[in-house]
């Protein structure tokens, strides 16, 4: 996989280096699934994570950016978000019968609807969900969050891409 995708600028503004990373791990993930076979894309390759399947990054990590700026630091409901489903653990990872191109259109549209949000905010507001004590963080720290997070799950799909088919490669 080749790409042209860059980093943020070397002299960014806070907000602008946040962003940008966090849309460049965003991109990485989406990359990964470039060419993938439905089939493929739902195959688990790791026994003892069945759950962890191409499909299954997309998927949790759009409902991750859900709980962090929607729920956590909008105050949104959580109880359309399966991320909080206390019954089971891996439901924001299930995806059988959703085909990834809709996982990968409802991951797109809520990267861009969590730019909305961080865009009409201040880096120092703070969550408004106090039902949960991340809740309480500021913006800033939710966003260093979920660059953390779309970094590792990118880098699980880099592993997950190269058991499939092969595929290797940094972007």
């Amino acid at each position: 996989m080749t790409s042209s995708l860059e980093r943020p600028p070397l002299l960014a503004d806070e907000r602008t280096a946040l962003v940008g990373w966090l849309d460049l791990q965003r991109q990485i993930l989406r990359r990964k699934c470039a060419g993938l076979s439905e089939a493929d894309a739902h195959r688990s390759v790791l026994p003892t994570s069945p759950a962890m399947t191409m499909a299954g990054l997309v998927r949790h990590m759009r409902w991750t950016e859900h709980t962090w700026l929607e729920v956590l630091f909008l105050g949104g409901d959580e109880t359309r978000n399966p991320s909080f489903d206390e019954t089971d653990e891996d439901a924001d990872w299930r995806t059988e019968g959703i085909p990834l191109a809709q996982l990968l259109a409802e991951y797109e549209a809520q990267c861009a609807r969590s730019n909305e949000i961080v865009a009409a905010a201040s880096l120092d507001d703070v969550g408004r969900h106090r039902g949960f004590r991340s809740g309480g963080a500021n913006l800033r720290w939710m966003l260093v969050h979920l660059v953390e997070e779309t970094g590792r799950h990118a880098g699980h799909a880099d592993i997950v891409r190269e058991l499939l088919d092969g595929t290797k490669g940094y972007y």
